[in-house]
């Protein structure tokens, strides 16, 4: 916190052009380097400020993380790909000094009506809301104040249904205030410990993270189902539904590497 009944500290602050993380945005991996969160939440939250116009639809998210960004500032860049009348295509892309860190790609649809005739869906997500459940004692379960959760069933590691809500407990950068496709991209990254944990360990890093949104969230809390989970020769992949209390929303898919978690370090994931 920043202080009595003032709000939390954010995950970035801006200095000028640059974004100066924060210690919230720490990682599981190492001290000194950012959260895979975080670095995905602001590649979204560009690419989207960049675009500007709620008559389209982030439909697709899709970031490559390929260096591990640590606590120095930080600048993101944007270029428009395609600007046409139904489809606009954004890069953004992470930079720390002149060497490129992440880089997100952004589908952007132009809404209009739904097409016609009956299409089939999966059935509705039948779990308790998050104001049903309790919140948990264990903080570890929330990485030590960087989110908010609400186990549903299941947890990292063990067998059966993996579900679980979770929301933001602090913003983004300075006191911005989350729009719902940047809580949606800050949040996409735990796709990868969610789905690809073994027995109580994570023993997978994540490089990538795509997400498909047919809608945007319409509450704070999004919901997590692990759908998907394989792995051979150290490459594993990861699926998740995306819900919000209304309903599905769309799905967050992950390729990580196998990694040993630092001693020390795992208690906090």
């Amino acid at each position: 916190m920043r202080g009595q009944g003032l709000s939390p500290v954010p995950f970035f602050t801006r200095q000028g052009d640059l974004f100066q993380p924060t210690d919230m945005s720490r990682g599981p991996w190492s001290p000194t380097d950012l959260h895979g969160r975080v670095v995905v939440g602001l590649l979204g939250a560009e690419a989207e400020r960049a675009v500007g116009d709620d008559a389209f639809m982030p439909a697709r998210l899709t970031v490559d993380m390929y260096r591990m960004p640590d606590l120095s500032p930080l600048s993101v860049t944007t270029r428009l790909l395609r600007d046409g009348g139904r489809i606009k295509l954004v890069e953004a892309e992470l930079l720390r000094g002149d060497v490129s860190m992440a880089r997100a790609v952004v589908l952007f649809l132009r809404k209009t009506a739904n097409a016609g005739g009956a299409v089939w869906s999966p059935p509705p997500w039948a779990v308790p809301a998050p104001a049903d459940i309790p919140e948990p004692a264990d903080i570890r379960a929330a990485m030590n104040g960087m989110w908010a959760v609400r186990p549903i069933s299941g947890g990292f590691g063990m067998p059966g249904k993996r579900q679980i809500w979770m929301s933001e407990v602090r913003p983004l950068v300075d006191d911005d205030p989350w729009t719902p496709f940047s809580r949606v991209a800050v949040a996409a990254d735990f796709a990868s410990p969610f789905a690809n944990s073994g027995e109580g360990m994570l023993g997978y890093i994540n490089t990538d993270v795509s997400v498909y949104l047919h809608r945007l969230p319409a509450t704070a809390w999004i919901g997590f189902e692990v759908v998907n989970h394989h792995a051979a020769d150290g490459v594993a992949i990861g699926e998740c539904w995306l819900h919000d209390e209304q309903g599905a929303i769309g799905t967050a898919t992950v390729a990580a590497l196998a990694q040993k978690m630092p001693a020390g370090i795992v208690g906090r994931k």
